[in-house]
């Protein structure tokens, strides 16, 4: 029996009774969100949920369930699990009832799917051989949560596997799958600065150091770092998200406080842009002759995500011969940041992350005619991000089981 012959008798199991059970899920999920590090309704419900399934379990707010069946190769299997800080806008049934929590980036889609994938290999144990080591991952928006998992003892607790695999899914027509072997995902580096002014009365700005003026001069000479800085061949995002200073129109106040998000996809413009930036808010500083330096801090960081070559071809020939080999795009580096690559890192195995589409075909169409795709769809992180249940989930689940049968050993009773 051929891999591709096991696929489809698996993924023959995702019948109409699991996936109304999945998308039943998936809806208190998007309803229920917690933020990184508090997801304990969310991994309360995983735990109960993969103990039924017969996996073994271990865990906090992050999740490991473990299947072990027979000798074979050691299957890891990743899904994030938190939300973010957005108030959501979505106008859904099941939307959110935390106010200011939102399953705005999909993770609640990547925890169903895994489910799904989780409850076909359950129910197939006759068809492959192995460990399946499905982990729901805590903080994958602060970059922390995969490399707390791993300094936990994960594999020391659990095995080290020969694999990780994962998806995310995307603002691209549902039922693609785009992958992009080698540099996947950039670096990132989350700053805070503080500047600091000398407050007064807003009549009198000359007994001041104007704080909101330094910060200003500071967010557009950040502006020149991509632009005049970095090579035109080289990648890299600048943003300035944050800007905070001040309480009352008539106050000119002490300090001000920018954060930044910076994304790089090599070591060496890393380094120049990040010496840039710290050159630009010194300067900034001591040309509105602050009194006290500037500080800045790292709130978090990513590091790059890079995808195995050759586990990308052999995952996804075994996705495109089920699902259709013209459903597979490459999409190129993303400017996007994943912490599922520790989890390869750490352990000096191959990973193979793909991006999953969440978007009505019809509705992407019309939009890319219009030329209002920018407009009309919402991406990850948008107060209106939606992915839709169908056909989103059961392609998640139908590519999640395709690629870990990909690596799973073959039955033991197989010639």
């Amino acid at each position: 029996m051929t891999a591709h012959d096991t696929a489809r008798q698996v993924l023959a199991g995702l019948d109409t009774g699991l996936t109304a059970d999945l998308e039943a899920l998936y809806q208190d999920l998007h309803a229920h969100p917690e933020l990184s590090f508090e997801e304990h309704r969310t991994a309360a419900e995983v735990a109960r949920r993969a103990r039924d399934l017969g996996y073994e379990g271990v865990g906090r707010t992050g999740v490991v369930a473990r299947l072990v069946n027979g000798q074979g190769p050691t299957v890891l299997l990743r899904a994030d699990l938190d939300a973010l800080p957005v108030t959501e806008r979505t106008g859904l049934p099941y939307a959110s009832t935390n106010e200011g929590v939102m399953h705005a980036c999909g993770h609640d889609v990547h925890v169903t799917c895994l489910f799904g994938a989780m409850a076909l290999l359950a129910g197939a144990r006759d068809r492959w051989s192995g460990t399946v080591l499905a982990v729901f991952q805590p903080a994958e928006e602060l970059g922390q949560g995969a490399q707390a998992m791993v300094d936990d003892g994960l594999y020391a607790r659990c095995g080290t596997p020969d694999v990780v695999l994962g998806q995310h899914v995307m603002s691209i027509p549902a039922g693609t799958i785009a992958c992009h072997p080698g540099l996947a995902f950039a670096a990132t580096d989350a700053l805070e600065v503080r500047m600091f002014g000398r407050g007064a009365h807003a009549s009198m700005p000359e007994a001041s150091i104007d704080p909101v003026v330094m910060a200003a001069s500071t967010v557009m000479r950040m502006q020149t770092v991509v632009s005049r800085e970095t090579a035109s061949a080289d990648r890299a995002v600048v943003t300035v998200g944050a800007l905070q200073a001040g309480t009352k129109d008539n106050i000119i106040p002490d300090e001000a406080r920018l954060q930044l998000n910076i994304r790089t996809y090599t070591p060496q413009v890393r380094r120049t842009v990040l010496g840039a930036v710290e050159r630009i808010v010194r300067g900034e500083a001591v040309a509105a002759g602050a009194q006290r330096d500037p500080e800045i801090s790292t709130l978090h960081t990513f590091p790059l995500m890079v995808n195995d070559e050759e586990a990308c071809a052999r995952t996804m020939a075994a996705i495109g011969d089920v699902v259709g080999h013209d459903r597979l795009t490459d999409p190129g580096a993303s400017s996007g940041s994943e912490d599922v690559g520790v989890f390869g890192t750490s352990a000096n195995v191959p990973v193979c992350y793909w991006l999953l589409g969440g978007v009505d075909p019809d509705v992407y169409a019309k939009a890319e005619a219009a030329g209002t795709r920018s407009r009309d769809i919402p991406q990850n992180h948008s107060p209106f991000f939606a992915p839709v249940m169908r056909p989103t989930l059961t392609n998640g689940v139908t590519a999640l089981t395709t690629a870990a049968l990909a690596w799973l050993g073959p039955a033991s009773h197989s010639a």
